[in-house]
């Protein structure tokens, strides 16, 4: 079973986009964060439990307590010692060229996506995972 970890605060966007996973396949688990720090702090528990970790990791830019950049800062020196390969996604509403080009200067980060998360560009990235 794959996992997905889903980290934004935007009910309305996880619920579409839940609704969206689910119709591509069953065969998917999601958790879901409303802000960076519970993220990271559940990342930090589980990096050495490979039956535990995520996937892909759908993250926004902007949430309380901790936003994308913050999680991120704290993800780029933690995801290199994950028992298993995570594939991260920005996922934003944001269409600003400079989180965009800020966003390509980060290695952990696979892509940027514009919200909404399409069917499509799930299932391209789920067909993608080892």
């Amino acid at each position: 079973m794959k996992k997905v970890f889903l980290i934004d605060d935007d009910d309305i966007f996880v619920f579409l986009t839940k609704k969206t996973i689910l119709k591509v396949t069953t065969d998917i688990e999601v958790e879901v964060f409303s802000d960076g720090f519970q993220a990271i702090t559940h990342l930090k528990n589980i990096y050495d439990e490979k039956e535990r970790l995520p996937d892909v990791i759908f993250l926004d830019l902007n949430m309380p307590v901790m936003d994308g950049w913050e999680f991120l800062e704290e993800y780029q020196d933690l995801y290199q010692s994950f028992a298993r390969k995570t594939e991260l996604y920005i996922v934003s509403s944001s269409i600003s060229p400079h989180e965009m080009e800020r966003s390509k200067n980060i290695s952990s980060v696979a892509d940027f996506i514009i919200k909404p998360l399409v069917k499509e560009k799930f299932l391209e990235i789920i067909e993608n995972i080892e």
